[in-house]
C-alpha cells in the first residue's frame, strides 16, 4: 500500500512542478524579459534621435562651405588685383609706346592725342612736281598752350624756330639766283651768303640756312599736299641720330643725292639744330 503511494506522489509532484515551473518561468521570465527588453529598447532607439541631433548640430558645421564662399568672395576681391596691374601695364606701355617711337606723321599724331606740348620738332617737305627741285623747314617748339586745326593746317599758340632746307637739283635753270628772289614755290627767305651749300658729286646742291628764323606768338604747319609731308620727332635720347638718318634717307632715296653727300648734308642739318634750336632758355 504504502509502496503504491509513492508513484502518485512523485507523479503529482512531478505534474505539479514541472508545469508549473514552465509556466511560471515562461510567464514571469521569458515572456517578461522580452517585454522588459522591447519596452526598455525605445529609449536606446533614441540614438537615431541623437543622429537627428547631430545632424541639426552639423548644420553650423555646413557653414565651412560658407567660409569658402567667403573665401572665393575674397579670392574675387584678389583677383582684381591683376586687373590693376593690367591698368597699370597699360599706362606703362602707353608711355613706353611714346618714349621708344623716334618720329611719326604729325597729323596723325595731332588725331590721336599722341602730340607732345612740351617740345619736339617738326619736319615739312615742299617737293616740286617737275624735277627734284625740294624745300624742307625744320620747326622746333616748346610750351604749347593749344593746338587746333584750321582750314590749312595745324595751328600751334607757342612761340618757334625755323631752320629752311633748299635742295636744287643739276637741272635747275636758275642756279643764279637768290634764293629769297625766287617764286613762291621755289623761294626760301635766305640769300646765298645766309646758307651753308654742299655741292654734290652729281652736282646737285644742299643749302641750310645758317641760323633759324624765330616766330612769336604763334605759328601753322601747313596740312601737306601729294607725296609731301609733315613728320613730328619725339624729344628721345636718340632724336638727333634719328633727324641724321631721316634726312640721309630722303636725300638718298626719293631726292637722288648721293649716299656719302646726303649723310654729309644731313649731319649738317643736325648739327645746325642741335646748336640753334635745342631745348635750353625758353625751350627747356
Amino acid at each position: 500500500m504504502a509502496t503504491t503511494k509513492k508513484p502518485a506522489a512523485g507523479t503529482a509532484a512531478k505534474s505539479a512542478a514541472k508545469p508549473a515551473a514552465k509556466t511560471a518561468t515562461k510567464t514571469a521570465a521569458k515572456p517578461a524579459a522580452k517585454t522588459t527588453a522591447k519596452a526598455g529598447a525605445k529609449p536606446a532607439a533614441k540614438k537615431p534621435a541623437a543622429k537627428t541631433t547631430a545632424k541639426a548640430g552639423a548644420k553650423p558645421a555646413a557653414k565651412k562651405p560658407a567660409a569658402k564662399t567667403t573665401a572665393k568672395a575674397g579670392a574675387k576681391s584678389a583677383a582684381k588685383k591683376p586687373a590693376a596691374k593690367a591698368s597699370a601695364a597699360k599706362k606703362t606701355s602707353a608711355k613706353k609706346e611714346v618714349s621708344e617711337v623716334k618720329f611719326r606723321n604729325l597729323f596723325d599724331a595731332y588725331s590721336q592725342g599722341k602730340l607732345p606740348f612740351n617740345h619736339g620738332y617738326i619736319v615739312s617737305s615742299f617737293f616740286s612736281e617737275k624735277s627734284y627741285y625740294s624745300k624742307y623747314e625744320i620747326v622746333s617748339y616748346a610750351g604749347v598752350k593749344e593746338i587746333f586745326p584750321t582750314a590749312e593746317g595745324l595751328t600751334f599758340v607757342t612761340g618757334g624756330k625755323k631752320l629752311h632746307v633748299l635742295l636744287e637739283p643739276d637741272t635747275y635753270n636758275k642756279k643764279f639766283q637768290e634764293p629769297v628772289s625766287r617764286s613762291d614755290e621755289e623761294r626760301i627767305p635766305k640769300r646765298f651768303v645766309e646758307l651753308e651749300t654742299i655741292t654734290a658729286s652729281n652736282q646737285s646742291k644742299i643749302m641750310v640756312a645758317k641760323e633759324p628764323d624765330e616766330s612769336y606768338g604763334s605759328f601753322t604747319i601747313l596740312k601737306p599736299t601729294g607725296i609731301n609731308f609733315s613728320i613730328i620727332f619725339y624729344q628721345t635720347t636718340e632724336l638727333y641720330t634719328a633727324l641724321t638718318a631721316f634726312f640721309t634717307d630722303s636725300f638718298n632715296r626719293f631726292r637722288r643725292v648721293p649716299a656719302i653727300d646726303a649723310k654729309k648734308a644731313a649731319q649738317l642739318i643736325t648739327n645746325t639744330v642741335k646748336k640753334s634750336m635745342g631745348f635750353q632758355g625758353e625751350y627747356s
